[in-house]
């Protein structure tokens, strides 16, 4: 472990279990636990648990807080249920993406954000400078919250189950807060995984407990390796490959989380002209026809010139096939477009396909 590297409430049952640890976003992660594969696959048949104890999350309460939340975010929070999530970014105001993050609207006058954990103090110092003028007050809770993601199509019968939480009534994208043991406990049901999932927030020591009867239950632990095979093939971005401060959410083809028919928000200036004129390059699927791996950063190219590069790569785990996202130049970014990945001195033929290589199996 790097000496810098912060640890979360689990990282001693980590080690314990012996899982393969690494640094990751300032924090040392279990990468995995037995072999990606076999907790991919867990994940997708059955239920696996992550340690996501790393994500921030920042209180925004206060009688402006709905005003200052639409003013920050790209989707729309307008007229939501309490309890409801949105996913969406924060954007500057060329565009880029400062992060993107679920809300949770509490109330009217109170949001629940969780942001990405290599991008917290970022996250926190932007919000806080463009609540001025706003009558809310800000809180950086990362360091109270311990958070598990239970993922799988059995999450809702295991958590009921190992740990007695009524669930099933949660509607996907919505979140219920349970009191146990004189504390507020968030448990939301989003899902990074492509599976149906659950998001338990809580004191380091209720997290701790959790975990220890899951795994006396049996259930998988899950480590940040298969984190992201999922989350790719179901073509869900990740902050620093799909989307960044030079990524807009317009080209990482996220147009639907940002609505431009609201009033002001920051970016949207940017974002709407991009959206009217047309962008220069987005991110879009790749299949390979070979066994070749396209890894990060890897050259798209078309008849010897580079016309892009892969953001995130994998063999596919669920479909067996070579595929990436990739961040591809007009107009090399059709559907059916034939193109080349540079792997080294070879070049492999790949084709532009759609971004999900997986269908999501979320509870309707």
């Amino acid at each position: 472990m790097e000496e810098n590297c912060a640890k979360t409430c689990l990282h001693d049952r980590h080690v314990k279990l012996g899982a393969l640890m690494s640094p990751f976003a300032g924090f040392d992660m279990p990468i995995q636990y037995k072999s990606i594969t076999d907790e991919h696959n867990a994940v997708r048949q059955k239920v696996g648990v992550f340690d996501v104890s790393h994500m921030g999350e920042v209180r925004v309460t206060g009688p402006d807080a709905y005003k200052f939340v639409s003013h920050i975010f790209v989707n729309d929070v307008t007229g939501a249920p309490d309890g409801q999530i949105f996913y969406g970014m924060m954007c500057y105001e060329n565009g880029g993406t400062v992060d993107d993050l679920l809300v949770y609207k509490v109330n009217e006058e109170e949001y629940f954000l969780v942001i990405n954990a290599s991008n917290i103090d970022k996250d926190v110092e932007w919000i806080r400078k463009n609540a001025e003028g706003f009558n809310v007050k800000i809180e950086d809770q990362s360091p109270y919250y311990g958070e598990v993601a239970i993922q799988g199509p059995e999450a809702e019968e295991t958590i009921e189950k190992v740990l007695s939480l009524n669930v099933k009534d949660i509607p996907f994208y919505n979140f219920k807060v349970f009191p146990i043991d004189g504390e507020e406990v968030i448990v939301s049901r989003t899902g990074y995984t492509g599976e149906d999932g659950f998001e338990i927030y809580g004191s380091h020591s209720y997290i701790q407990k959790v975990w220890d009867k899951l795994m006396e239950a049996g259930v998988q632990p899950c480590g940040l390796g298969c984190r992201d095979t999922l989350r790719f093939e179901v073509g869900l971005p990740l902050y620093g490959d799909e989307l960044s401060e030079d990524i807009t959410p317009i080209e990482a083809s996220l147009s639907m989380f940002v609505k431009l028919e609201k009033p002001e928000f920051i970016g949207k200036e940017a974002l709407s002209k991009q959206k009217a004129e047309g962008v220069k390059r987005r991110i879009v699927g790749l299949e390979l026809e070979d066994k070749a791996i396209p890894r990060h950063g890897y050259d798209v190219e078309v008849d010897g010139k580079k016309v892009g590069e892969i953001t995130t790569g994998y063999r596919s785990i669920s479909t067996g096939k070579s595929v990436a996202m990739a961040m591809i130049d007009k107009p090399y970014d059709k559907l059916g477009t034939k193109v080349e990945v540079r792997i080294r001195k070879k070049t492999f033929p790949a084709v532009v396909v759609k971004k999900r290589f997986y269908e999501k199996n979320y509870k309707k």
